[in-house]
């Protein structure tokens, strides 16, 4: 069983930046891959990105490529969203998951889900 749980979402204007984090307890093992997804009011839920958590691949939605970068540090077990150039369509709950089967985009295959943290940017 893995907890996961983010902090760092906020108010902020366009261009500027914020970085998520997301605490996991519990057992991550080595075909682990963990992901960041959001969902703005009125939407499904959408991938962002996501990480292995051995060998450090990611990959990236189109919409967020070039301004999102998603990290973790192992010791800490920490997942980390680094967001920079933020827009007012990046406004969402986001949301960390982890997946056992490895990488995927589809949040049907993460098993476990934090709670979530509300990014708002405004123009």
């Amino acid at each position: 069983q893995v907890q996961l749980v983010e902090s760092g979402g906020g108010l902020v204007q366009a261009g500027d930046s914020l970085r998520l984090s997301c605490a996991a307890s519990g057992r991550i093992f080595s075909t682990y891959a963990m992901g960041w997804f959001r969902q703005a009011p009125g939407k499904e839920r959408e991938f962002v990105g996501t990480i292995t958590w051995i060998g450090d691949s990611t990959s990236y939605a189109d919409s967020v490529k070039g301004r999102f970068t998603i990290f973790r540090n192992i010791a800490k077990n920490t997942l980390y969203l680094q967001m920079n150039s933020l827009k007012p369509e990046d406004t969402a709950v986001y949301y960390c998951a982890a997946n056992r089967g490895g990488w995927s985009t589809s949040a049907s295959s993460y098993e476990y889900w934090g709670q979530g943290t509300q990014v708002t940017v405004s123009s």
